[in-house]
């Protein structure tokens, strides 16, 4: 006979203890209330995706950007978000209004409410998602991407400690191996969640962990959140979900998130009575590499590329404007799954990789994640590429390192699925473009945007190369990488209210239910839209965990 649940009673549950949910738990034990926390990992990933991010956010006229020299407001932020979401659909209405909410925090209230948390931010503001289009089209129209001054771990570190003295001193309850397998409903309210306790495990962060059930549990509470994030660690459910706008779904992925990220809250989340919607609307990368240290199955790591490489399709055509790295990920990824091939290819030169080429990830960072600043002069600016950057060059199956055009294109070629690669066309783009550098008057798109980047500051020290001929043997060797589509973000989830409630299909509250992060498409069921401007993920998660928390703890 199966052993009874074990049962505990709580003003507020959290399920889930990503970013959101530390964020939502810190600020209802601010306000006097009693947490519980459960997560079907072991302990070792609390702090879940953050963790392991790059940990950019998004701010509006920050005084980093002032420094800089960038102008920005809120009236061209809102343009930009705008543009980029393309909200067309009845069920945007929340999301919509997530936005504009999110536009003020991240122009006011952000910044300051991070900094009273101990948070900083590297001086030098980054200029992600550039667009190229015209001004209300996608992208960002000025550098807005700050670097946290400790990457994710830097984020998550101040509101895990609060989580943790919360613990300490009895005010919070942290149940790790509890897995949610449903929410109680009774009289139509959320009254808590049931689910299995898992086996204990001593699986490292981010390592699978076993699927043992050895109990069960039940915990009421007063009010619910899910905080569960997405779906990016399960390619199933990726595939399901695949628009048809973006073309058929690759064949091969690489995956961004650890195996944990499953979407099983969602399911439960609507049995009991949330509405889900944008479930077709997800961010995927295309400069996607393998792992040469893999920690989860299919470990992918995203090239955080400068602006420089020659970007070609698997057949060696040169990607058309303006689908050039950094500018239009949504756009790059809808183009290449009309030619017919799961991967691409950068060709670039060695003073290119030694300038441009940061890895995504907290771990492939050490000098910002270890907050040291020597180590930070000697990778961005010394010669030689970064040492992480470095060791995928020497033991990346993804990388081609050669001397010379042929060899290049032949080590091309050797790897699987170089067999689709057009050698005569991959010299022909490589040497036309290399023919527009010597060119004042250039027609090369590329070309001009690359003269005209490097007139901001933050381009021309660390991020965007000198222009020069990419096949001169002086600014070798020559480089290709071989790049795949990358599972990384949700864009849709738990349609919610501007406190975070949950909202039933007939448009209704779902009483005792709230979501936040990626659970709830980082606010509204989806604040980005279609496109997501980067640095807004880390950041929609401290904004929506935050408005929970509040709302949760002054309903109860």
């Amino acid at each position: 006979m199966a052993a009874s649940p074990t049962t505990r009673s709580t003003d507020l549950l959290v399920i889930g203890w990503g970013l959101a949910g530390l964020v939502a738990a810190s600020e209802a034990v601010a306000a006097g209330k009693h947490v519980v926390i459960v997560d079907q990992e072991p302990r070792t990933n609390l702090g879940g995706q953050a963790w392991w991010s790059f940990g950019g956010l998004f701010f509006v006229d920050s005084p980093e950007q002032r420094r800089m020299g960038i102008t920005d407001s809120i009236e061209l932020a809102r343009q930009d978000w705008f543009g980029n979401a393309g909200f067309d659909r009845e069920e945007d209405a929340w999301p919509r209004r997530w936005a504009e909410a999110y536009l003020q925090f991240a122009h006011h209230e952000k910044r300051a409410w991070l900094r009273e948390k101990g948070i900083g931010f590297f001086p030098i503001v980054g200029w992600a998602e550039r667009g190229g289009y015209t001004a209300t089209g996608p992208g960002n129209s000025v550098p807005r991407f700050h670097i946290t001054w400790g990457t994710g771990p830097g984020i998550v570190a101040p509101f895990q400690a609060e989580v943790e003295a919360a613990e300490a001193s009895g005010r919070l309850t942290i149940l790790p191996r509890h897995r949610v397998t449903e929410l109680t409903v009774r009289g139509g309210t959320v009254t808590g969640a049931a689910g299995d306790v898992l086996a204990p495990s001593g699986a490292g962060r981010g390592y699978a962990s076993s699927r043992e059930v050895v109990g069960a549990f039940e915990i009421e509470a007063g009010a619910t959140l899910v905080s569960s994030g997405g779906i990016g660690g399960n390619h199933a459910l990726v595939r399901k979900n695949w628009p048809k706008r973006l073309g058929k779904a690759p064949t091969s992925m690489l995956t961004g998130v650890p195996a944990y990220v499953d979407g099983s809250m969602l399911g439960v989340s609507e049995t009991a009575g949330a509405h889900l919607i944008n479930g077709d609307r997800m961010w995927h990368y295309v400069e996607g590499i393998g792992n040469w240290d893999p920690v989860w199955p299919d470990h992918g790591i995203r090239i955080l590329p400068g602006p420089s490489s020659v970007w070609l399709d698997a057949t060696g055509h040169r990607l058309p404007v303006p689908l050039f790295p950094g500018f239009d990920t949504l756009g790059t990824l809808a183009h290449l799954r009309t030619t017919g091939h799961d991967h691409s290819w950068f060709v670039l030169s060695q003073k290119i990789i030694e300038k441009e080429f940061t890895l995504s990830g907290s771990e492939q960072n050490p000098d910002l994640t270890g907050k040291d600043v020597k180590l930070l002069a000697q990778s961005r600016l010394g010669k030689g590429a970064a040492g992480p950057v470095q060791a995928f060059m020497d033991k990346g199956a993804d990388f081609v390192v050669r001397d010379t055009l042929d060899e290049l294109i032949a080590g091309m070629k050797a790897l699987p699925g170089g067999d689709a690669l057009d050698a005569e066309r991959v010299r022909f783009e490589v040497e036309a473009r290399d023919r527009e550098i010597d060119n004042d008057f250039t027609k090369d798109a590329q070309i001009a945007m690359l003269r005209s980047a490097r007139a901001y500051r933050g381009d021309r020290l660390i991020r965007t190369a000198k222009p020069h001929r990419i096949l001169d043997p002086a600014n070798g060797p020559l480089i290709a990488v071989k790049l795949h589509v990358l599972t990384r973000k949700s864009l849709g989830g738990i349609e919610t209210d501007l406190s975070g409630r949950a909202i039933a299909a007939d448009g209704s509250v779902v009483p005792g239910l709230y979501a936040a992060g990626e659970a709830s498409g980082f606010g509204g069921g989806g604040v980005h839209g279609y496109r997501a401007l980067e640095g807004t993920f880390v950041g929609g998660c401290l904004f929506s965990g935050r408005t929970a928390g509040r709302a949760m703890a002054a309903d109860v």
